[in-house]
C-alpha cells in the first residue's frame, strides 16, 4: 500500500503539480485547499505525512502545524511546509511549531519528492529496540516512552529520536552534518541550522527533570551527551 501524503495548498495550479509529481514517484495524496477541509478529512483518515503551505484562507499553516501536533492522533505525523516564506525567522518558527522539514516556493519537484521520501523514512526505528538509562532518563524505543525520574515526557517524534541517537552514543562529540546523517538519514536534504532548532526543542522538553545538562555544545564541533558526573 502506498504512503499517503496531506497537500494542503489554497493556490489549485501548484496544488495539481505537487499531487501529480508525488502521485508519479509512487504516492497516494488527499488534496485540501484550507485548514478546515484539512481537519475535516484527518476526522477520516491518517496520511503518512502533511504537507503544508503557510498562507492559507482562514487558519494559517502555521497554525494547522500547532493544532496538529497538540492532537494525541497526529502528534506523530510528519510535517513538511512547502511556502512562498523564505526568511529564517519563518523558517525557525515553522520548526518550532513542529514541523519536520521546510521547502521554499519555487521548488524542484525531484526535491520535494526527496524530502517527503526523508522525512518517512525517518518514521522508521533505526537504532534498535533496547531500552537505554542514563543518569535518571530512561527512553525505551519499543514502547517509545521517555522517562525522567520516573515521570513521563511528551516529545516530538524528531526529538525522540535525536535523544535516542544521543544516549546510544553518550561522551562522542557529533557535528551537525554527523547528527543530519545519523538521525534524519545520509540521504536527508536539510539545512544543518535544523539540527539547532530539534535541539533547544530536546533542552526544553529536558529542562523540568534538569536532564537538559546532559546535552552540551561543543563550541566549533557540534553537541555530544555526557552523563552526570557523581558528586
Amino acid at each position: 500500500m502506498p504512503a499517503s501524503v496531506l497537500i494542503v495548498e489554497d493556490e489549485p495550479a501548484i496544488l495539481e503539480l505537487v499531487a501529480v509529481n508525488l502521485e508519479h514517484a509512487g504516492y497516494a495524496t488527499l488534496r485540501a485547499p484550507s485548514a478546515e477541509e484539512a481537519v475535516r478529512l484527518l476526522r477520516d483518515t491518517l496520511p503518512d505525512v502533511a504537507l503544508l503551505d503557510w498562507m492559507l484562507p482562514g487558519q494559517s499553516g502555521l497554525a494547522l502545524a500547532r493544532r496538529l501536533r497538540s492532537d494525541s492522533r497526529t502528534r506523530e505525523m510528519p510535517i513538511v511546509f512547502l511556502t512562498a516564506r523564505a526568511d529564517e525567522h519563518d523558517k525557525i518558527s515553522a520548526l518550532d511549531s513542529g514541523a519536520d522539514d521546510y521547502l521554499t516556493k519555487p521548488f524542484s519537484p525531484r526535491e520535494l519528492v526527496a524530502r517527503i521520501r526523508a522525512v518517512l523514512r525517518r518514521r522508521a526505528p533505526h537504532l534498535g529496540e533496547a531500552p537505554v538509562e542514563i543518569g535518571g532518563l530512561a527512553l525505551d524505543p519499543g514502547a517509545h516512552t521517555v522517562l525522567a525520574k520516573g515521570r513521563a515526557l511528551e516529545l516530538g517524534p524528531t526529538e525522540f529520536r535525536l535523544l535516542h541517537f544521543l544516549m546510544t552514543h553518550p561522551n562522542r562529540v557529533y557535528s551537525r552534518s554527523q547528527l543530519l546523517d545519523g538521525v534524519w538519514g545520509d540521504n536527508a536534504v536539510i539545512e544543518e541550522r535544523t539540527v539547532d532548532v530539534h535541539i533547544r526543542r530536546l533542552r526544553q522538553a529536558l529542562a523540568p527533570s534538569d536532564h537538559d545538562s546532559l546535552i552540551e555544545t561543543v563550541r566549533g564541533s557540534g553537541y555530544v551527551l555526557r552523563p552526570a558526573r557523581s558528586t
